[in-house]
């Protein structure tokens, strides 16, 4: 591959990092509940004097230690760029955040547009990722390993994961604030659209074909990432 060619190929994922950020930003704005894998962020932004992206950033880290503790000497050597993903995307969240500081819908329909608007733009990161086909973003990379080291379907071990991330939210939020904060309605609503408006997005741009790494996220079966 050329080196031309790569260049594209990361500028694509990172402009894919950007509208992920724009897209979690969105839904947080919604004030309907956040993506399910950014809600232990979420929340604990609410406690802490750290930024949303700061903890997205944070997470993202743990979620790379966790793949290489799993895979060890089996972990590909090119997602140790994986590193590099979570400063990008921390970033682009908390500048997400702030463009969209003036968002703030009160009535419900105003909540549920801003809301699908996040849902929109969070499934074209992921698409634009995907195409990309070089790294991978942790938070789906985890997935990816506890599905092949488990041996089961990676939507499955999606729907798990995020479940389990959004009960760790509720739990800090019930000992912290005494109500549940971050996961509402929207959080399913996000987990359910993301992956449905991502396949729509590759059938509008069909005439982008990759080829399939072994190490490579698999679609959407469930839900968005990071």
């Amino acid at each position: 591959m050329s080196k031309l060619k790569i260049i594209i190929r990361y500028f694509i994922f990172i402009t894919g990092l950007f509208f992920m950020g724009l897209g979690i930003s969105l839904t947080t704005k919604s004030n309907m509940g956040t993506s399910p894998i950014n809600s232990v962020p979420y929340v604990l932004s609410m406690i802490f004097h750290l930024t949303l992206g700061q903890f997205t950033f944070l997470l993202s880290i743990l979620f790379l230690l966790t793949e290489i503790i799993i895979l060890r000497k089996d972990f590909p050597k090119e997602q140790f760029l994986q590193v590099f993903v979570g400063p990008f995307f921390g970033l682009f969240v908390d500048l997400g955040m702030s463009i969209f500081r003036f968002v703030n819908p009160n009535i419900y329909i105003e909540k549920i547009i801003v809301l699908l608007l996040g849902c929109f733009a969070l499934a074209l990161g992921v698409y634009l990722q995907v195409i990309a086909n070089v790294i991978i973003n942790p938070g789906e990379g985890v997935v990816k390993v506890i599905a092949n080291k488990t041996g089961k379907k990676f939507g499955n071990i999606k729907i798990m994961f995020d479940s389990t991330l959004c009960i760790i939210a509720i739990v800090i939020s019930l000992f912290t604030f005494g109500k549940i904060k971050a996961v509402r309605e929207g959080t399913i609503i996000c987990a359910v659209l993301v992956g449905n408006i991502t396949k729509i997005y590759s059938f509008i741009f069909k005439r982008f074909k990759y080829k399939k790494t072994k190490y490579e996220t698999e679609s959407y079966e469930s839900s968005e990432s990071i």
